[in-house]
């Protein structure tokens, strides 16, 4: 099964898990080249207002679904009942023609992994396409492809700092990163993207950056549209 996970989008129908990350766009991309995405699903936090995976807000969230051209399905919940609410999602993406599941995970388990187990569950396959390629191959490919993506949250424990929000990922920033020992696709927790623009994105993505928020150990930077067209 696992050989499989890069290759099962082929000729297929596809569901994209989306975080409006680089690492979920990436996936994205490479889906769009082999199969036929019918749309993105995404989780919201317990009020229905901002995503789960990145804090983004609705407004931000409709922006790129509406630049990528693909309808979202979403689902708010809290982490007690995110698995049920995310198989619920599946099952609306299933009666809508999905084959198969797409995530944009790069060190997913072989054994226990939890995409495969939900998957199975509601009758659909995996595909990661970035799984178990190298991170620094990744995140050139994203740059390199053109993607333009924002950093708008931080892990202050973890090598980063306030100074990096608002950054957007260039090669030579990457490199910086590394030399301050930080993985450059932010694997280890260290950082999170929001994507504004790229080569799937019909325009790009104006936003205003907010005043910072801080959280525990984490600094977040929230983004408001510049204009509310969408």
């Amino acid at each position: 099964m696992q050989h499989q996970w890069n290759t099962n989008a082929n000729d297929k129908k596809l569901v994209v898990s989306y975080s409006g990350g680089k690492d979920s766009t990436l996936a994205l991309y490479h889906a769009l080249q082999v199969g036929e995405v019918i749309g993105l699903i995404m989780m919201l936090e317990e009020q229905g207002q901002r995503s789960r995976s990145h804090a983004m807000p609705l407004e931000i969230i409709h922006a790129q679904a509406n630049a990528l051209d693909l309808p979202v399905l979403m689902a708010s919940s809290s982490w007690n009942n995110y698995e049920a609410q995310f198989l619920d999602l599946l099952a609306q993406a299933k009666n809508q023609g999905a084959e198969v599941l797409v995530t944009g995970d790069l060190d997913m388990p072989e054994h226990g992994c939890w995409h495969d187990r939900i998957t199975q569950q509601a009758k659909l396959k995996l595909s990661m396409p970035l799984w178990q390629r190298p991170h620094r191959d990744v995140i050139e490919e994203f740059i390199q492809l053109g993607f333009q993506t924002m950093i708008v949250t931080v892990n202050l424990d973890l090598g980063m700092k306030i100074e990096d929000l608002g950054q957007i990922l260039t090669l030579k920033y990457i490199q910086e990163l590394e030399s301050r020992n930080i993985d450059p696709c932010g694997e280890g927790g260290e950082f999170h993207t929001t994507v504004l623009d790229g080569p799937i994105f019909k325009t790009a993505i104006s936003v205003r950056k907010g005043d910072i928020l801080y959280h525990e150990n984490y600094a977040f930077l929230p983004l408001e549209l510049e204009s509310h067209s969408f």
